[in-house]
């Protein structure tokens, strides 16, 4: 199920800076070389992402699941003189890609890649973080959450990919796992006094958390 018709998609991506031709190059390779490349971040998304490092300042930036580098490297270009990227990948195929691009890019001393599961690198890094971004297995997502909630700033956000699950959230019946995971995360979010959050519906929904005050 598509979460916005295509025609409106394709009018909003029209109506959104471009990306640049190292990001037009990897998008390109994503798509001919890599599995699922549904998980592109894309063009939308993308600038998304960079105007909300942009306007919040975050200089300290954790990203769950870096797949082709995509969204890292969109982050990167919105982050203020100094900020930093660490982002993690557990396949190694994905974070080869990733390598070559962070290489070529103006950013590569902005950003850190990890190769290993997140969760040990999340208790490694201590934190504080600005910016959260979880785009990575969806059955973790809570784990993931109970874990970057302590480490967040006293102003930092968590942005949770995903989060209308190609509008798989809304139907009925039998349900498959990472769906239910998806409904437990959103679930957890919207019952959690420690936090105020909204839902947005950029490509596949994206969730924005901040802790309560």
């Amino acid at each position: 199920m598509a979460i916005v018709p295509a025609e409106i998609d394709a009018y909003a991506e029209a109506h959104t800076t471009p990306p640049t031709e190292l990001l037009a190059q990897l998008a390109e390779e994503t798509r001919a070389t890599l599995p699922a490349p549904a998980m592109l971040t894309g063009t939308v998304e993308g600038r998304f992402l960079e105007l909300l490092v942009y306007a919040t300042g975050a200089r300290r930036v954790l990203e769950l699941g870096t797949y082709s580098g995509y969204s890292a490297l969109s982050m990167a270009a919105g982050l203020p003189e100094g900020g930093h990227i660490h982002t993690c990948e557990v396949s190694e195929r994905h974070a080869e890609v990733a390598r070559r691009y962070i290489a070529q890019s103006p950013y590569a001393d902005r950003i850190t890649l990890h190769v290993r599961p997140a969760l040990d690198t999340i208790e490694e890094l201590a934190g504080p973080w600005d910016l959260v971004f979880i785009d990575a297995d969806k059955v973790n997502y809570v784990r993931y959450y109970e874990a970057l909630l302590p480490r967040l700033a006293e102003r930092g956000l968590i942005a949770a990919d995903n989060t209308l699950w190609g509008g798989r959230v809304v139907e009925e019946g039998e349900l498959e796992e990472t769906t239910q995971a998806i409904l437990a995360f959103n679930e957890r979010v919207r019952t959690d006094e420690r936090t105020r959050s909204v839902m947005l519906t950029v490509r596949d929904g994206i969730t924005l958390i901040r802790r309560a005050r």
